[in-house]
């Protein structure tokens, strides 16, 4: 394995080329000291993007992503704190049912998804659940999906039962499929995982199809628990309104025109043929693999490929080729233009994109400690030696990235978004700490912890 050099060099005496236990109780315990992977949840029980500090202050980080914090969340149920996902859920929930007029209005007049801002918003203020006065790219079905998906997995690992929900909450689960029926998810242009310009993305639907699937199989749990083929699950009273909210047929209907429009795309993210649309590499796509595990076998094998022979840089992941956010000297550009670098440029991503040179793309921090898990997994299973060297390596790379001191923009000791260079160094993006990356790493570690032995 190559050497890997941390930026924080406090992080070299814990690093290993393999690691043991004992080991990885170092790094945690390092890392614990630091408080590197502390998460603050708002008052609502959600999280905002990032925490906000004097240096991040007037970006938009400070608000609520649906799609963040259901990462957030999965990473808090898969590693012992449930509850801490289901308030996440739940306040995501309370959101969407100041939406019904948007689900509603589209669901009426399809027509109207061309225009984002009239979609079911997926950025807001996470504190009040409230929208915020702000054009965004807010066309985004793979945020729909997450939630959608996070939902019935707290209900398929029973921490959360159909009888929680009152039946106004399950009424506003109710706009969801025919939502989706409506935008023609399968082939809708949408934002996506990145809030720019509108595609096709094999990233959205995939997550869609996901979450489709997981309700599919909640309907199947709690109807055998109904009729009695199946294990009894307590508090059962209102499991109708899971085949009612989510009907089989439906779902089937659905999940069919999705896994249609994935196999005519992976393992590319977009293959229209219209100028600047066709990507044959997308980062995003990996989600699909964990925690989605909707890719397995020789197409997640394609996926990793693709990110690995030509999305890998030096300290991190690209999103993808092209990618002009963040880009050399990013800061310093927008600014001079009077621009907030973290605002909505989905209708103007050509003014962006000049700025980018070739090569120079932000390499983001999310995607490595996802690396980890996936082959920590698929070694879990298989004992693969080349599986293990993978995990090793992608959590020294997620390690090397945490932060060493860089006032006024970071502290030490913290997990940034993404390294960018500006002015020939590099540096991390406002969004540090990144909550989202506190919570890959997280996963990555409880991952090692789970696949390796004394000493």
């Amino acid at each position: 394995m190559a050497t890997i050099v941390p930026r924080n060099p406090a992080l070299q005496e814990v690093m290993r080329s393999q690691y043991s236990s004992a080991d990885i109780r170092a790094v945690r315990e390092l890392l614990e000291r630091h408080g590197t992977l502390a998460m603050r949840p708002l008052s609502s029980g959600l999280f905002s993007a990032a925490v906000t500090t004097e240096f991040s202050e007037g970006t938009n980080y400070r608000a609520a992503w649906v799609r963040d914090n259901v990462h957030v969340a999965f990473a808090h149920l898969v590693n012992g704190q449930p509850a801490v996902a289901v308030a996440v859920w739940r306040a995501l929930l309370r959101f969407f049912r100041t939406q019904r007029g948007r689900f509603e209005a589209i669901i009426a007049s399809p027509e109207t998804k061309v225009e984002p801002q009239r979609r079911p918003h997926i950025r807001f203020d996470g504190e009040r659940l409230r929208e915020l006065d702000q054009k965004w790219s807010h066309a985004q079905n793979d945020a729909l999906g997450y939630f959608i998906w996070l939902g019935a997995r707290l209900m398929l690992a029973d921490v959360l039962r159909p009888s929680d929900l009152d039946e106004e909450e399950w009424e506003t689960l109710a706009w969801f499929p025919p939502y989706f029926r409506a935008v023609e998810y399968w082939r809708d242009e949408d934002n996506g995982h990145w809030e720019e310009a509108a595609k096709i993305e094999a990233s959205s639907i995939g997550v869609v199809v996901a979450a489709l699937r997981a309700w599919r199989q909640v309907t199947q749990v709690t109807h055998a628990a109904r009729t009695g083929t199946g294990p009894a699950a307590s508090g059962n009273e209102r499991v109708e309104l899971v085949a009612r909210t989510f009907p089989t047929r439906e779902l089937d209907w659905l999940v069919e025109r999705g896994e249609e429009a994935l196999s005519a795309i992976l393992p590319a993210e977009c293959v229209q043929a219209e100028a600047g649309k066709s990507r044959d590499a997308d980062a995003a796509l990996l989600f699909l693999i964990y925690p989605l595990e909707l890719l397995d076998g020789p197409m997640a094998d394609a996926v990793l490929e693709r990110i690995d022979q030509r999305l890998r840089g030096p300290i991190g992941i690209r999103r993808y080729r092209g990618d002009s956010f963040y880009c050399r000297d990013y800061e310093r550009l927008i600014a001079a233009g009077g621009d907030d670098p973290t605002r909505d440029f989905s209708d103007d991503m050509a003014g962006r994109d000049a700025l980018l040179r070739d090569g120079e793309e932000a390499q983001w921090c999310i995607f490595d400690p996802i690396l980890s898990v996936v082959y920590g997994r698929r070694f879990a299973r298989n004992g693969d030696v080349e599986s293990r060297r993978r995990q090793w390596e992608h959590l020294n790379r997620s390690l090397a990235q945490i932060t060493r001191a860089d006032p006024p923009r970071c502290e030490a000791f913290q997990c940034p978004e993404l390294y960018y260079l500006e002015d020939g160094e590099l540096r991390t993006s406002r969004a540090t700490p990144l909550l989202w990356t506190q919570a890959n790493l997280w996963t990555a570690l409880e991952v090692a912890a789970a696949t390796t032995s004394e000493p």
